[in-house]
C-alpha cells in the first residue's frame, strides 16, 4: 500500500532537503573516521563493542536512507548510475562476513567513497572524468609512445655506461617513467652524464615532450571536460529555473482567467446590443395612436 500523495510529497521534500543531505555527509564522515580509528589493533581490541555498535547504526542509516529515496523518488531512483553506486556500495556492505571470508569485510571501507555521491562537486568531477575518456585514450597513448621510444633508445644509448638503468627494455621502462615524474630524473641524468656528457641531450628531449607536451594535453582534455560539465550543470539549473518561472507565469494567467470567469458570471443579464433609442422609437407611433387618430400626411 503506497503513502498517500500529500505524505509522499512532505517526505520528498524532506529527503531532498539541504538538512538531509548534511546530515548524510556527516554520517559517511564520522563512517570514515570509526573505519580509519578501527586501523588501530589497540584501539580495536579494547573498544571493539563500540566499534561494532557504531557500524551497524551507521550501516542502518545507510539502508534507512536507501530505503528512503526508492520511496520518495520510485522509478526515477533506478535510472540514476549514481543511485545505483549507493545501492552497490551499502548492498555489498549488508553480505556477511566471517573469518573464512575476511576479504569481505573490506567492503565496509568502500561506504566512505558514497562522499563521492553525495556531495554535488566531486559528482561533477567524476562525471568530467569518464566523460573525457575518449580524449584521455589517444592522450595516454600517445604518452606510453613516447615512453616506450625513448626507453628503447635509452637502452641501445646506455646500456653499457648505465646498466642499473637501461640494462633491458624493462629497466629501461622503469627508468624513463621514473625521470617522467622530475623525482628522480636529476639522479639518474648525473650517473649518465658522468660517463656520456651528451647525454643530457637525450633527457631534455624526453622531458620537454612528455612532461610539458604530452602532461599539459592530457591537463588541457580533462579541464576541457571540466568546463563542459560545468556549463551543462549551469544549462539544466536555467532549463529548471526557466521551467518554474513559465509554470509560475502559466498559473498566474489561469488564476486571472478564472477571476474574469467568475466575474462575468456575477453581472446581471447582459443589456441587448440594440443602439440606444431604438426602444423610444418603437414606442412613439403606440403612444400616438392611443391618444387619437394617426397624423395625417400633408
Amino acid at each position: 500500500m503506497g503513502l498517500p500523495v500529500f505524505d509522499r510529497e512532505r517526505l520528498r521534500v524532506f529527503v531532498d532537503s539541504p538538512v538531509f543531505h548534511r546530515a548524510v555527509i556527516a554520517v559517511i564522515a564520522l563512517n570514515g573516521i570509526a573505519l580509519g580509528l578501527e586501523t588501530s589493533h589497540e584501539l580495536a581490541d579494547r573498544h571493539a563493542t563500540a566499534f561494532l555498535v557504531i557500524d551497524r547504526v551507521i550501516l542502518g542509516v545507510f539502508v534507512i536512507e536507501i530505503i528512503l529515496r526508492i520511496v520518495v523518488h520510485g522509478k526515477a531512483f533506478f535510472r540514476d548510475p549514481w543511485s545505483w553506486f549507493d545501492l552497490i556500495i551499502v548492498g555489498m556492505a549488508l553480505v556477511p562476513a566471517s573469518e573464512s571470508v575476511s576479504i569481505l569485510r573490506l567492503f565496509r571501507f568502500l561506504r566512505v567513497l558514497r562522499l563521492i555521491s553525495v556531495v554535488p562537486g566531486m559528482r561533477r568531477v567524476v562525471s568530467a572524468l569518464f566523460t573525457a575518456i575518449p580524449g584521455l585514450a589517444s592522450a595516454v597513448v600517445l604518452l606510453l609512445l613516447s615512453l616506450y621510444t625513448a626507453s628503447v633508445i635509452g637502452e641501445q644509448l646506455f646500456h653499457e655506461v648505465a646498466p642499473q638503468y637501461f640494462g633491458d627494455l624493462g629497466q629501461s621502462l622503469f627508468t624513463m617513467f621514473t625521470v617522467l615524474t622530475v623525482e628522480n630524473g636529476p639522479q639518474v641524468a648525473g650517473d649518465v652524464m658522468a660517463k656520456e656528457p651528451l647525454a643530457w641531450i637525450f633527457f631534455a628531449t624526453f622531458i620537454v615532450i612528455t612532461a610539458f607536451f604530452v602532461l599539459n594535453l592530457l591537463i588541457g582534455v580533462i579541464v576541457s571536460a571540466m568546463e563542459a560539465e560545468v556549463n551543462a550543470q549551469r544549462w539544466k539549473e536555467d532549463q529548471e529555473l526557466e521551467l518554474k518561472q513559465h509554470t509560475a507565469v502559466m498559473d498566474e494567467i489561469r488564476a486571472l482567467s478564472e477571476r474574469v470567469d467568475r466575474l462575468a458570471a456575477a453581472l446581471p443579464v447582459a443589456v441587448s446590443t440594440r443602439p440606444a433609442g431604438a426602444d423610444a422609437r418603437d414606442a412613439a407611433p403606440a403612444d400616438r395612436t392611443t391618444g387619437g387618430e394617426a397624423p395625417q400626411p400633408e
